[in-house]
């Protein structure tokens, strides 16, 4: 189901348009990220990133300084803004106009990306339940918010994630949430499913079939499933070796009325975008 609600994001002032699906490409400054094509960590590398990203049509870069693959380290606040400050000094100084999103949990983080480095979105995997303060943190600095829903926490989201409906658990919780946000007065939210955080293989699969479901919140959805085990697993090869399952992912994802993909290849997934844009916006008399 193709979704043919209109959405629009207020980034500062500037309105971004969510009639075609956006492509959010993923900067990692950590070490110890999943996929370890995606970490880059010197100046050199960080600048390269940013101009692939926009090189190939992606029209956000998000950035995240704390990895939330299954077992990873613990970061400190400050270390995790330490590497923020860094890669966001460099970014603001060669590309001033790139739309960034920092990928955060902690509303002290959220806030100084914004209120120093002009951060145009923040992406809380938590859907603030990690810091009580995001919420109000996130109403008055009046940004974008992608709310996603995961079981647990990233040290212990997949030991033994359990639901009796995974589908109406998960559009449960996030309507539940989003009540809460519109009550503190913010109103640019997105959604994000949360796909392999805090969900067995089965659940995934599942919550994709009816990804659809999410739509009666009338929200942007937020689609993160680049090169990740869902893939892999079914596949039998890695994370390097997933790209092909990605696409397909993608395709059946915007088919479900997906509005961002969040990827590590951004071209592959601009391509996908305008392929399936093209083909369902044609009028039904009409071969291509």
């Amino acid at each position: 189901m193709i979704s043919t609600q209109t959405h629009t994001l207020n980034l500062h002032g500037r309105l971004l348009n969510l009639s075609m699906p956006r492509v959010m490409g993923i900067l990692n400054v950590t070490p110890d990220s999943f996929y370890a094509a995606s970490r880059k960590q010197t100046e050199e590398a960080i600048i390269g990133r940013v101009s692939e990203i926009m090189l190939q049509g992606g029209d956000i870069v998000d950035i995240g300084a704390y990895s939330s693959r299954p077992g990873a380290a613990d970061v400190s606040p400050e270390e995790e803004m330490e590497r923020l400050a860094r890669a966001l000094s460099i970014i603001r100084h060669e590309y001033p106009q790139v739309i960034i999103s920092v990928d955060t949990f902690r509303a002290s983080v959220a806030a100084r990306c914004v209120e120093q480095y002009g951060v145009d979105i923040i992406n809380d995997i938590s859907g603030g339940e990690l810091d009580k303060e995001m919420f109000p943190t996130v109403a008055r600095l009046q940004v974008p918010y992608i709310l996603m829903h995961m079981q647990g926490t990233p040290q212990n989201m997949q030991d033994h994630p359990q639901y009796r409906d995974v589908v109406s658990e998960v559009l449960q919780y996030l309507g539940r949430k989003v009540d809460e946000l519109h009550e503190l007065g913010v109103n640019d939210i997105i959604l994000d499913p949360g796909y392999g955080f805090g969900k067995t293989l089965e659940q995934n699969c599942e919550l994709l079939r009816m990804q659809h479901s999410l739509l009666e919140l009338n929200l942007p959805i937020l689609v993160g499933v680049s090169r990740k085990s869902m893939i892999y697993r079914i596949l039998g090869n890695t994370p390097e070796e997933a790209l092909n399952g990605t696409t397909v992912l993608h395709t059946m994802s915007l088919l479900q009325g997906a509005n961002i993909l969040r990827v590590h290849d951004v071209r592959e997934a601009v391509e996908a975008c305008r392929i399936v844009k093209t083909i369902t916006s044609q009028p039904h008399n009409i071969r291509v």
